[in-house]
């Protein structure tokens, strides 16, 4: 059912470098790919997929904490998007509209199946990886993943999309469909309750061990 042009190693893609994006079309000329997405041009819409494939799954992965389901709900996201981009009407940017259907697919997953916590693989560990308390080695990495998947869901979206994506309050209440007000206080509470779940009894008896 998917397309060969989606069926891409979001995994790999998580772990490349920079200089891969040279080829990805500038922000000027954004619109006017996704006019031709609009007309059912399927070769613009991998240029889309090029530029945001990354971003996509770095943001399913630190929802999920697990990279497989990522890797395949970045992949659905991405589907979902392109059966949509008729509909999308560029009231906001691109990505925006994009990150909104990942972050609801992240969320209808979570309300499918119990999530999972799992610890992954070294190479898959984000460099800026970072929460309040300060990320420095690959155990606290995996501490701190696990107690964002403890979160609360709006809490949690907002932290993943603040703190790992980098937007910016704008541009995630645009996404979650809130006010700035509303994301400043669910990344307060996520943030409060991340310093809570981290100072908990058998999460410092882990980091000690």
């Amino acid at each position: 059912m998917r397309s060969a042009a989606l069926a891409l190693t979001f995994g790999a893609a998580a772990g490349a470098s920079r200089s891969d994006e040279g080829s990805a079309p500038g922000r000027d000329d954004e619109r006017e790919i996704v006019k031709a997405c609009q007309r059912g041009e399927r070769g613009a819409y991998d240029l889309l997929v090029q530029r945001y494939q990354r971003d996509v799954y770095r943001l399913c992965y630190r929802y999920l904490n697990d990279h497989e389901d990522a890797s395949d709900l970045a992949q659905e996201a991405f589907i979902k998007a392109w059966r949509a981009v008729g509909r999308f009407r560029g009231d906001s940017a691109f990505s925006t509209w994009l990150y909104r259907i990942a972050v609801n697919a992240c969320i209808n997953h979570r309300a499918r199946r119990r999530p999972v916590s799992e610890e992954l693989s070294d190479q898959l560990a984000d460099p800026r990886r970072r929460a309040d308390a300060g990320v420095q080695d690959d155990d606290e990495a995996r501490r701190v993943r696990e107690a964002v998947s403890r979160l609360p869901e709006k809490q949690r979206a907002t932290l993943v999309l603040k703190v790992y994506q980098e937007l910016t309050h704008e541009e995630v209440a645009k996404i979650l469909g809130a006010t700035v007000g509303t994301v400043k206080s669910n990344l307060f509470h996520a943030l409060g309750n991340l310093r809570r779940l981290l100072a908990e009894p058998g999460m410092r008896e882990e980091r000690r061990r």
